[in-house]
């Protein structure tokens, strides 16, 4: 008997053994039946002869001194030519010769010339619920419905009477067992496949897949030739993405750019905000020293909180520039997701990095009575900048905070 190399206990073994549950293999067709085990009581069913004439359907055959037997002409492929010498099995006497037939013969060379791993052509010859019947000649064999395709077959019944071609898995004359797999054929097609069309690709090259599933990490993106890359979620978008499925669904078609390929292709990461405009390029025009912007709170650190100034634009606030009590952890003074309004401390667009303040430029909290006054108190300075040398600055600053109170 020859098996799989793997243990009954291993994935496939116990597929096949599910999938044979209820199933009499000796029952699907008596035609092709295999040597006994040993090989000994086969070989002795089975005779030499030389063709000696064709009468009519009959086809002479000269089995030894006085012994002649006849064959129906139609157990042969085509008319043999006498002299041939053929191995039969007889069956019988008829009018003083014995009635021989190459169907065991056939089925015997059939038997002999499998092997775990052959390549072979079988042809689908009925269905059941744990799979597919099938004839490779003479022999009777049987495919699990897991090793029909590369995916689930939920459809059988379309392969009645189709020739496919399979790997054998498994061979047990003794109880007339031959299993095959049609997805074994088909993962070598396809691994071929994959590397001749990873072959073609390479990292800045841009393509157009169709996304095959979604995880809240990333995108695998179907590129075609059988090749999946992923498009991790840090790559989906220049504004923060935190879950794939934000973005994109199962099904959607996409451009996106080839970033590495690693592991000969079994590993490609791919980008979409690589073909989007960057959008730091614009910061230096809109972003400067000073400003005051209001933006949305995305992520939150040990040592502070990043806000969204612009879509795919952050900005650091420190813990330290949060409020004028001292704040141990940042969600102490904010949130994820809320509005604030902060002052621009430092733009850098080169290193990608803007720092930011809760403070205005004399140290109140934005937003606060303190920052309001010191507002109206710059008011009144620009207001009266052309006034005498002598105007005292105090009445000034009292005249301010009387036109915050009245």
């Amino acid at each position: 008997m020859t098996k799989p190399n793997a243990s009954r206990n291993d994935p496939l073994a116990s597929e096949i053994d599910a999938a044979l549950d209820g199933v009499n293999l000796q029952e699907l067709d008596e035609s092709g039946r295999p040597p006994a085990k040993g090989g000994s009581a086969a070989s002795s069913r089975l005779i030499k002869g030389v063709i000696v004439g064709v009468s009519g359907d009959d086809v002479i055959v000269e089995l030894g001194p006085r012994a002649q037997g006849v064959i129906k002409r139609s157990e042969f492929e085509e008319l043999p030519a006498v002299g041939a010498v053929f191995e039969f099995s007889m069956h019988g006497m008829e009018d003083g010769l014995h009635v021989l037939s190459r169907k065991e013969a056939k089925a015997l060379a059939a038997w002999n010339e499998l092997a775990v791993g052959a390549r072979v052509e079988a042809r689908v010859s009925g269905q059941n619920t744990g799979g597919l019947e099938l004839r490779i000649g003479p022999i009777a064999a049987f495919m699990p419905a897991s090793q029909v395709g590369l995916g689930r077959e939920d459809n059988l019944a379309q392969y009645l009477n189709r020739t496919l071609e399979c790997e054998v898995l498994e061979i047990d004359p003794s109880r007339k067992r031959v299993l095959v797999s049609r997805r074994k054929v088909l993962e070598v097609e396809r691994e071929v496949a994959r590397k001749d069309a990873v072959g073609s690709l390479q990292p800045g090259q841009v393509v157009q897949g169709k996304v095959a599933r979604v995880e809240p990490f990333g995108a695998f993106v179907d590129i075609g030739g059988g090749v999946e890359g992923l498009l991790h979620v840090s790559n989906i978008s220049r504004k923060r993405v935190e879950n794939a499925a934000e973005a994109v669904k199962k099904g959607d078609v996409v451009r996106v750019m080839i970033l590495d390929i690693k592991e000969g292709g079994k590993r490609i990461g791919l980008g979409m905000k690589q073909l989007e405009a960057d959008p730091w390029d614009e910061v230096g025009s809109r972003v400067a020293t000073g400003q005051t912007l209001t933006g949305k709170i995305v992520r939150l650190t040990e040592f502070g909180a990043f806000v969204e100034l612009l879509p795919g634009v952050e900005g650091l606030l420190h813990v330290s520039q949060m409020s004028k009590e001292r704040v141990r952890r940042p969600q102490d003074a904010v949130a994820m997701g809320q509005q604030i309004t902060v002052r621009v401390q430092n733009v850098d667009p080169k290193q990608r990095r803007v720092s930011l303040t809760r403070f205005d430029d004399r140290g109140a909290l934005i937003g606060s009575e303190d920052s309001v006054e010191s507002g109206l108190i710059d008011e009144m300075l620009q207001r009266n900048s052309g006034s005498k040398a002598s105007t005292n600055l105090g009445s000034l600053f009292k005249k301010a905070l009387g036109d915050k109170k009245s």
